[in-house]
């Protein structure tokens, strides 16, 4: 088995796939990248049984196909250290030894036999659903929701994106309890209404692959896995097991109060306020009076107080109303409108935070914040 590849161009994929791997992995096996060399392609591939992703690279100089697993961390952390030029990989295929010839060495690696590595699962075509979109969509669909994904080992649920596909539309929807996000796509169609919840880890992997590329992305799905498939990578995930909570049921429908604010404005001025806020609740305070904004925190255990005064658009009755500021600051981030609009009912349900303008016009962005309770 030998082929000539170049250096830099091997470490981009290896560094891509090579996120997937565990630092607890239960097999051996899974430190180590699976090489496959069919034809005059390279397909590379890592697992941490959960998640696998697999990249491909298409090679000019190749003499002999084969398998091999190679040692992951010693691989990049080699590469690493190499300017671009041309690399020679020589396997022994009774012995599993790989050779490495650069410009001006020679490089010797202990490999594995590429049969003990994991087989990829496959979809089953009885109960498969398919989605093509553009990785645009997808990708902002995972970044809008991914920030809002929980960490909970008793509702597992709820540690992934729900992902909802209908005849009109696609739907994002995540949330942990206090915040949820949802975030709805009209430019893409499925034949069928079907759904499964995408976990935080693979989810996080295909984002960074989709920033880089351009092409479309087909999705295929069953009740156990997801396939992504990409013009050089492929994502392939044990998808979250369960039912979704039903997410419609707690954004509330009527929520006559409402105000527009600067986005940039409300952002600064909460992480000011919201250092001198108790560290145990983070609690911040939002009045509205007329036309002007006050927002407020204090931390009684510190005597510690801020307040700052915001001018904004409001139309309702006098309020005050608690969020945590750590979760209202990360909806603000996670907004690129210059304004947003809170729309509320009353101090003790949710408020929904809703961009003035959208980036496309086939797109809805709803995002939703529990409040707390504000003593005194």
């Amino acid at each position: 088995m030998k082929f000539v590849v170049s250096s830099t161009e091997l470490l981009s994929h290896l560094q891509t796939v090579s996120r997937v791997i565990s630092n607890k992995n239960t097999l051996p096996i899974l430190d180590h990248f699976l090489f496959q060399l069919s034809g005059n392609g390279l397909t590379i591939t890592a697992s941490d049984l959960e998640t696998t992703l697999v990249t491909s690279i298409n090679l000019e100089n190749v003499s002999e196909e084969g398998v091999v697993a190679v040692p992951a961390k010693l691989l990049t952390d080699t590469l690493k250290e190499f300017s671009d030029q041309p690399l020679t990989f020589d396997v022994n295929t009774d012995t599993k030894a790989i050779v490495i010839n650069s410009e001006t060495g020679k490089f010797t690696l202990p490999g594995q036999d590429g049969e003990d590595f994991p087989a990829i699962p496959t979809v089953r075509e009885d109960k498969k659903s398919v989605l093509q979109t553009s990785t645009e969509t997808l990708f902002s669909g995972i970044s809008k929701t991914l920030f809002a994904t929980a960490d909970d080992e008793l509702r597992a649920v709820m540690n992934g994106i729900f992902i909802e596909l209908t005849e009109s539309d696609v739907t994002f929807v995540a949330t942990d309890a206090h915040k949820l996000v949802r975030y709805k796509r009209m430019d893409v169609k499925s034949d069928g209404a079907a759904s499964f919840i995408l976990p935080k880890k693979p989810a996080a992997l295909l984002k960074a692959i989709l920033a880089k590329d351009s092409n479309n992305v087909m999705v295929e799905f069953d009740d156990k896995n997801a396939f992504f498939t990409l013009t050089n990578y492929r994502m392939i995930c044990r998808l979250v097991e369960g039912t979704y909570p039903s997410y419609a049921s707690v954004i509330p429908a009527n929520n006559p109060n409402r105000l527009t604010i600067d986005r940039i404005e409300l952002y600064n001025a909460l992480k000011r306020v919201a250092v001198f806020s108790n560290q145990a609740s983070n609690l911040v305070k939002l009045e509205l009076v007329g036309n002007q904004l006050t927002i407020s925190a204090q931390d009684l255990d510190f005597s510690i107080s801020a307040y700052e005064r915001l001018n904004c658009i409001y139309e309702g009755d006098n309020m005050q109303i608690g969020f945590k500021s750590t979760f209202l600051i990360e909806i603000l981030s996670n907004l690129s409108s210059s304004d947003v609009v809170l729309q509320l009912s009353d101090p003790s349900r949710a408020g929904l935070i809703l961009p003035t303008e959208k980036e496309i016009d086939d797109e809805d962005t709803l995002m939703l914040l529990m409040p707390m309770m504000i003593n005194g």
